[in-house]
């Protein structure tokens, strides 16, 4: 896939400027303190503008020095899917293993707002699963009970209560489907997190949503769940994250360091479909830097993953699930097609009997239209 040339300038020029303001802020502090115009216009370029992009025009977001939104076959940081893809899902046997399944998922799911460095998805989280994510990776800070949603020092305007009812309203429509959700905490060091995540359970969601076990399910009995991929201590609540084959290297210094990024995408995508099929292979695509932030690193590696993808003709193999920043519908679509085994589709049999009744019933009905045109023409 070509990308286009004109987003390129743009990112290497944002990062520059951005990489500029850190260092002289670090260089001369007191210029910044002395001059709050200068202060104001340099958290402009780090932070954005502010938290509502919807604020802005619809072919211009306020996040920095971010350009026109694109949406691409496997890149799409627009405000909606180019089209949905729901109930996918229906497809896989009740008797396969979860961890038989590819599925795409996205990661930071939550990190909409927040700037350049910050934003790793476009869409809200309703939108994502509608288009068919079925991986999420939820950040919660943690004060004094209270989980708030953060990607790092970012927060995302929304709490995990947010996403659990997200998640339910979610699955009560599409029954057919499952959802696995990463849970970690981040910016915040409270290590004891586990009684919150209860809490909010049981305050916007229900006991039963859950699936309850460490062990991966079969599809028949994960349809309708969410699985808690627990990445924090306490009693289990679901499986555990890091039972997982995890291929995250997330660390992409600069645009220069995509094709190490890539590197070990492939390598563990290649990994997969001869791997523990009793294990769950998890693939982040995302990676970020000082000088290569989210969606300039996704730009290029998702449209990499898209070529390795569409460049592949046996569909019946295992890839687990890809976590992705800035997926498109069509990338998603893509994903969801490499499966081991499907449901057998219906076919409407051939009924011979039926079939000669039908012409005879044809040729008497045409014989009596004869006849009455002889008689009363």
């Amino acid at each position: 896939m070509t990308l286009p040339p004109q987003s390129s300038d743009v990112e290497l020029s944002c990062s520059l400027v951005v990489f500029a303001t850190v260092t002289s802020w670090v260089a001369t502090p007191a210029l910044f303190v002395s001059d709050p115009l200068l202060l104001f216009i340099s958290l402009f370029f780090i932070i954005g503008a502010g938290p509502d992009p919807g604020t802005a025009p619809s072919n211009f977001r306020f996040i920095g020095l971010s350009c026109a939104a694109i949406q691409r076959p496997d890149y799409d940081d627009t405000p909606e899917p180019e089209f949905l893809n729901p109930s996918w899902m229906t497809r896989i046997p009740d008797d396969q293993p979860l961890s038989e399944v590819t599925m795409p998922g996205t990661h930071n799911s939550m990190a909409l707002y927040g700037g350049v460095y910050a934003e790793c998805q476009s869409w809200s989280l309703a939108s994502q699963l509608r288009a068919g994510v079925r991986f999420l990776d939820i950040r919660v800070r943690h004060t004094k009970g209270n989980l708030t949603i953060h990607h790092g020092v970012a927060y995302q305007w929304a709490h995990f209560g947010h996403v659990l009812e997200d998640v339910a309203d979610f699955l009560r429509v599409y029954p057919s489907e499952t959802v696995l959700m990463r849970v970690r905490e981040e910016y915040s060091e409270t290590y004891n997190i586990y009684g919150a995540v209860v809490d909010y359970i049981q305050r916007y969601a229900v006991w039963d949503l859950l699936w309850h076990s460490r062990l991966v399910p079969l599809m028949g009995e994960a349809r309708g769940k969410l699985i808690i991929l627990q990445d924090f201590s306490g009693p289990d609540l679901g499986m555990r994250y890091r039972s997982l084959d995890i291929a995250d290297k997330w660390k992409v210094p600069t645009i220069l360091h995509v094709e190490e990024k890539w590197q070990s995408i492939h390598e563990h995508l290649e990994a997969a479909p001869a791997g523990n099929k009793a294990q769950i292979f998890l693939t982040y695509s995302s990676g970020a830097g000082v000088l290569a932030y989210p969606r300039a690193v996704s730009q290029r590696i998702n449209a990499q993953l898209y070529d390795y993808l569409r460049a592949k003709t046996d569909l019946k193999q295992r890839l687990g699930i890809i976590s992705m920043d800035f997926p498109a519908a069509p990338i998603i679509q893509i994903i969801t097609d490499f499966q081991l085994k499907e449901v057998p589709k219906r076919r409407q049999t051939f009924n011979p009997l039926f079939s000669k009744r039908s012409l005879k019933y044809a040729i008497s009905l045409l014989r009596q239209m004869i006849r009455y045109y002889i008689v009363n023409v």
